[in-house]
């Protein structure tokens, strides 16, 4: 496992166990085929608190500037490798 991997794995993990389960599956099975904008979408939307991350991802907030990666992370199933 790479160090960025790694590194990721960290910053994914949160306070609520879903969050983690669906942010590092998204980690362990799509980032090393993601494309850079992916990548970058992914490291601006870790920077959130727990409670924007959870509200984009059940589709109470909208925000347009994370939702390629959201719909990238829900499409994926959360199994983690």
């Amino acid at each position: 496992m790479s160090a960025e991997i790694k590194r990721l794995k960290w910053r994914c993990r949160r306070g609520m166990r879903e969050l983690d389960q669906l942010l590092v599956g998204w980690v362990l099975n799509c980032y090393d085929a993601a494309s850079d904008t992916d990548r970058s979408a992914f490291d601006q939307l870790l920077t959130l608190q727990d409670p924007e991350i959870m509200a984009l991802m059940n589709g109470t907030d909208t925000d347009s500037h994370y939702a390629a990666i959201i719909d990238q992370i829900r499409e994926h199933p959360a199994i983690i490798k």
